[in-house]
């Protein structure tokens, strides 16, 4: 049996969508963290502490649908502590993993939303970049378990396992 880690699955952007977000304008704002490139990905479920193993057979055992993520039209605010891309056609895709996941690690209590964090805002901070118009779209032909190492100057990702879809 594996060891406890903070874990998630996610769709990483190809490269041509990571040179389209890397275009966004990104000011030095207070309380503004901006999500280093190496971060950027649509997260189909948070998991959270779990067996990596278990995780992994899981979703090697499921069906997974391929998908179109159609990144857009603009950034816009997730809750107060993010700001995000809205990714859209990914819905069936995040719901066979979390089919596949299901009762393993925390408790998926909001619907689902697709999207791409590229800051996280302190309390009360606003971006200026909010409402950028930002149209990119990419093929998902895998999928990803994913260990986040949370550090003092943010979290660092270690993609542990990969999962075709289609």
């Amino acid at each position: 049996m594996s060891a406890m880690v903070r874990l998630f699955v996610a769709a990483w952007p190809n490269v041509d969508v990571l040179r389209r977000v890397g275009l966004i304008p990104r000011p030095a704002e207070p309380g503004v963290r901006w999500v280093s490139e190496q971060n950027w990905h649509i997260t189909l479920r948070f998991i959270g502490d779990a067996g990596a193993d278990e995780v992994a057979d899981r979703l090697a055992a499921a069906d997974h649908p391929t998908a179109t993520a159609r990144l857009g039209p603009a950034l816009e605010p997730l809750g107060q502590r993010q700001l995000v891309i809205p990714v859209h056609g990914v819905d069936a895709l995040a719901r066979s993993v979390r089919s596949a996941t299901a009762g393993v690690g925390k408790t998926d209590r909001r619907p689902f939303r697709g999207h791409l964090t590229i800051a996280r805002l302190g309390p009360s901070a606003h971006s200026t970049v909010v409402g950028h118009p930002i149209q990119a779209q990419f093929e998902i032909d895998e999928i990803a378990l994913v260990t986040s190492d949370l550090q003092s100057d943010g979290a660092v990702y270690t993609t542990v396992a990969r999962f075709p879809t289609g």
